[in-house]
């Protein structure tokens, strides 16, 4: 069981909440100008890294809210959690505290 913290709620369990895709993608200002193929790009493009990826989440079996996350996509672990509006957090200093923190287990 893994336990996600909701920005709202605290720490639940996982199956309370349903993955909302990659955040910070930004709607097109003006979406009657796009082309097809870059409509298509804005709809089904996203980007699929290996390490921290800021997602959207939603609580679905408590507030029912949005918020974002940076996980870890190898180890499924998440670095922090945020609440939509507020800036992502620097994914540098993410991977390198969690770097120190392995560091110091060894």
């Amino acid at each position: 069981m893994i336990l996600i913290e909701c920005p709202n709620c605290g720490p639940r369990d996982e199956t309370e909440y349903h993955y909302g895709g990659q955040a910070h993608v930004a709607y097109p200002e003006d979406p009657s100008q796009l082309t097809d193929k870059e409509w298509a790009e804005y709809l089904f493009y996203r980007d699929n890294p290996k390490g921290l990826f800021a997602e959207r989440w939603v609580h679905t079996g408590g507030c029912r809210r949005w918020f974002n996350a940076v996980r870890d996509t190898v180890t499924y672990e998440f670095k922090a959690v945020y609440r939509t509006g507020e800036p992502r957090p620097d994914l540098a200093s993410l991977s390198q505290a969690g770097n120190n923190k392995e560091g110091a287990a060894k």
